[in-house]
This record gives structure tokens, C-alpha cells and sequence, in this order.
């Protein structure tokens, strides 16, 4: 599932006409960069969440030729990460998914990172599987961190300490039984997250590739300078 039905606000004025899923890096749309990402790991199929501009977006995702576009259509209503997730959870199906945001990019190595966080999933000891990078290999990210990670890879949370090592890079591996019983209504992710850890289900795997957060147009220039400099 790619979470492309937020309203963009930080990327203004590049989105005053157009979602941010459709703001171009490297004359690429920001969304095309994720879809891509996921078609390379092997993905037939993507659902995709829309909201802001929708009728643009929805009109973009038909000139792709893969992987194939379901809608979840939140015209009516942001559900936020949380809540529209459980909206497409009866497309979901049962088994792993990918959960991608539409600001994170790298440039992959050999083995593209998404194949890799796909092989590092367990579903007997795990529900989430959060693709992460180290704060010294990230772009466009100016926070003191979000997860320390422990030997056997599972995550904590930041807390009350200054800095963690390790940024949640915009993907990660889901087991959509954790929606069960969660109400369709606006909430974060980070609610389903806060119970997995506490179950002690929630692990990390670390990129090997130098990540970009592409969260407003000063980290789209950045990002840019960097892609032309070391494509």
C-alpha cells in the first residue's frame, strides 16, 4: 500500500496545484519513485490511498503500466496513516504487505532494499518490519531520531532520550491481522506500532543505501543536488 492522500501542506507551494505524491524530483514524480521502488521488489499489485487533488493523481496512476493501481479513495475524508489503512484492509488480503510513504528515496545497491526488507520478514515473531536509516546516511531529516534497535532487531522508541540512532525511512513490512478490531476513523500509525511494540513485535532492519526525506521544497532541491551529483 502506498499512503499518498496527504494534503501536502509542508511541500507548499509545490502543492498548491497538484498533490504531493505528484511534486516532481529529478523531473520524476515523487510517487513514481515509490512505485517503481515496489515494482522493482516484484510487486504486482499496489493500493494507493488518495485525498488532496485526487482526480490528478487518480488520472496519473493510469499512465503506469506497473504494478497494477487499486484506489482507496478518501475523498470524503482524510483517515490519516492508521485509519487508511484499516479502510483498505478488505484489499489488503492476508498476508505481508509493503506500507510505503511517497517522500522516501534512495538510489539501490545490487540487492534493492525493498527485496531485502521482504526476505527479513518473520511473520512467527513479527507484525511490523520497519525499514530504517542511520541519521549519519540521511537527507532532508533534521530530528533527533525515532528507534534504538536492539540486538535481536527489535525496535524501542526514542523516549525521553536526546537522540536515537536510527530514522523510520518510509517503508516497512506490515501483517494486516494487526487492523483487525481498529475502528475506520482518523489515526496514526504510530498507534498500531505502539501496540506491536509492547507485544514485542515490532523489529528494524537497516538500509545499506544513503536515504532522502523529501518532506518540503528545500529537501526536494537537496535531494535533487545529491541525485544529479551521485545518481
Amino acid at each position: 500500500m502506498v499512503m499518498a492522500a496527504g494534503r501536502g501542506t509542508r511541500m507548499r507551494p509545490l502543492t498548491d496545484d497538484r498533490c504531493k505524491a505528484l511534486v516532481t524530483l529529478a523531473g520524476k514524480p515523487l510517487i513514481d519513485w515509490t512505485l517503481d521502488a515496489l515494482a522493482a521488489a516484484g510487486v504486482a499489485r499496489a493500493i494507493v490511498n488518495v485525498h488532496h487533488f485526487a482526480d490528478g493523481l487518480e488520472a496519473h496512476l493510469q499512465t503506469r503500466p506497473a504494478p497494477a493501481i487499486e484506489i482507496s479513495d478518501e475523498r470524503n475524508g482524510l483517515l490519516e496513516t492508521g485509519g487508511g489503512l484499516v479502510k483498505a484492509a478488505p484489499a489488503l488480503g492476508g498476508e505481508p504487505v509493503f506500507v510505503a510513504n511517497i517522500d522516501a528515496v534512495w538510489a539501490d545497491g545490487p540487492v534493492p532494499e525493498l527485496v531485502r526488507l521482504a526476505a527479513g520478514f518473520d511473520p512467527q515473531i513479527m507484525d511490523f518490519l520497519l525499514m530504517l536509516a542511520p541519521l549519519e546516511r540521511t537527507l532532508g531529516f533534521d530530528g533527533p531520531g525515532d528507534f534504538f534497535l536492539g540486538e535481536d532487531g527489535r525496535l524501542t522508541r526514542r523516549g525521553a532520550a536526546a537522540r536515537a540512532p536510527f530514522a523510520y525511512a518510509g517503508v516497512m513490512v506490515m501483517h494486516p491481522r494487526v487492523l483487525e478490531g481498529w475502528p475506520q476513523e482518523p489515526f496514526s500509525t504510530n498507534r498500531l506500532w505502539d501496540r506491536g511494540l509492547a507485544q514485542g513485535r515490532v523489529f528494524g532492519q537497516v538500509m545499506n543505501a544513503f536515504w532522502m526525506h523529501v518532506g518540503d521544497p528545500n529537501a526536494r532541491d537537496a535531494a535533487e543536488n545529491r541525485l544529479r551529483s551521485d545518481p
